[in-house]
């Protein structure tokens, strides 16, 4: 899965894990089918993928976090906003919540009092491909791809190629 000393990745095998998990825990177990969210931008190629994997009928939501996040007035407006698309109402509804990457927990809260202005979920489960650990905030994922801490200087950055997903591990040199 993991080859630690090439940082490579094979993210399709991260996303069978995931799936089955999520199948296990949240889709034989809830009482109506769930559905989906991903989180813009690399939080969405994960939940495409999990929502074909899985066949969740409902169609894919996606949510831009963007006015949400408590660094808003220092980091400003991202100039490529996307609007968030929920087709589906939220109230009583079992939530599965798609990130990339959760590290602070700062962007999970963010999307969490997104959701919450569209209606009021029965539940949320998160589901990401990485934990790097780190957490700002008391947030954890109930289904994870793999957990590697980091150094603030490193990151993971996920791209989406002819609908293939690529992990790669990105070093910022420190002066």
């Amino acid at each position: 899965m993991i080859n630690k000393d090439q940082n490579t990745y094979n993210v399709d095998e991260l996303l069978t894990k995931m799936s089955q998990e999520l199948s296990d825990s949240v889709i034989k177990n809830s009482p109506e089918a769930p559905v989906m969210i991903g989180i813009h931008t690399a939080g969405v190629w994960v939940a495409e993928k999990l929502h074909e994997l899985l066949k969740i009928e409902e169609p894919l939501g996606t949510l831009n976090i963007s006015f949400y996040r408590d660094d808003f007035s220092r980091i400003g407006l991202h100039p490529q906003i996307k609007p968030s698309k929920l087709p589906f109402s939220l109230e009583n509804k079992h939530v599965i919540l798609v990130d990339d990457v959760l590290y602070t927990g700062r962007t999970i809260r963010a999307a969490m009092n997104e959701l919450f202005d569209f209606g009021r979920p029965a539940s949320i489960t998160l589901a990401v491909l990485i934990d790097r650990g780190h957490r700002e905030l008391p947030i954890e994922a109930q289904v994870v791809g793999f957990k590697q801490e980091m150094t603030p200087e490193s990151y993971f950055k996920l791209s989406k190629s002819d609908d293939k997903l690529e992990l790669t591990v990105i070093n910022r040199e420190t002066n």
